[in-house]
């Protein structure tokens, strides 16, 4: 890419002691997204206490379009995403798990999408098919899914998946708040976008194990799902202002 020109598209990657999942990740990353165009990825280190650190400052060596920043301390999937967010240099942007449960090959599909629907369309949403974590979290999660979207009504099947594409500024308009990004097909319809979805493949792990806490299990989720309702009743339209002639 070129240094002078901005990016297409950023992908942002939060990670925590993820370190045997970095370069496995990063190959599959360049070997799909070379069809966007121009592209950047930013790893976000959310205070990793394993070779994390160590193994990203040695794959920038060989990659230009890789940037990294760190937490000192770790503050959460949602910050880290965040983080990388207001990082980006592209007006678009991707968001995937650190752990390769997520196919990098279904970016160019999201990013697409997101661009036939137009710029009324702020984010496309990956739907997992195929699942491959265990019965009993499977079921936790089409419990929390299930009651979701029946109280939110965002018509949005499954916000778990970390395969996302949206406009950045779409973004950083929502409310910020921790889980942020488990609720984001709900919250951009609040400020007026449309949302797409898009069904992709779930893989295993590569390697290690979940750092972090899971939304799955309702019981965790369910102050956050009670104040994105309360947002949502909350939202007033926005007065358009126009100017008077002297």
């Amino acid at each position: 890419m070129d240094s002078t020109t901005s990016p297409r598209l950023t992908i942002v990657v939060p990670v925590r002691n993820e370190a045997p999942n970095i370069l496995p990740l990063l190959e599959e990353i360049e070997a799909a997204c070379g069809e966007v165009g121009s592209y950047e990825v930013v790893y976000v280190d959310d205070g990793s206490t394993d070779d994390t650190g160590a193994v990203l400052a040695e794959a920038r060596q060989s990659r230009p379009w890789l940037r990294v920043l760190r937490h000192a301390l770790s503050c959460g999937q949602s910050a880290a995403v965040r983080t990388g967010v207001r990082a980006a240099t592209g007006t678009v942007v991707a968001t995937l798990d650190g752990d390769g449960q997520n196919d990098p090959a279904f970016i160019p599909t999201l990013f697409a999408a997101l661009e036939a629907a137009g710029p009324e369309a702020g984010l496309a949403a990956g739907q997992r098919v195929a699942r491959k974590d265990g019965a009993f979290k499977t079921m936790q999660s089409r419990v929390a899914n299930g009651v979701r979207a029946r109280i939110l009504r965002d018509g949005t099947r499954d916000t778990g998946c970390g395969l996302k594409v949206f406009r950045r500024d779409a973004y950083l308009a929502l409310p910020y708040f921790d889980a942020l990004h488990r609720f984001m097909p709900a919250l951009m319809k609040r400020e007026g976008y449309a949302v797409v979805h898009v069904d992709v493949v779930d893989r295993p792990r590569h390697a290690g194990r979940s750092n972090y806490g899971m939304f799955d299990r309702l019981w965790v989720g369910i102050l956050d799902l009670a104040g994105v309702w309360w947002l949502i009743r909350r939202r007033r339209r926005v007065p358009q202002v126009k100017g008077l002639s002297s």
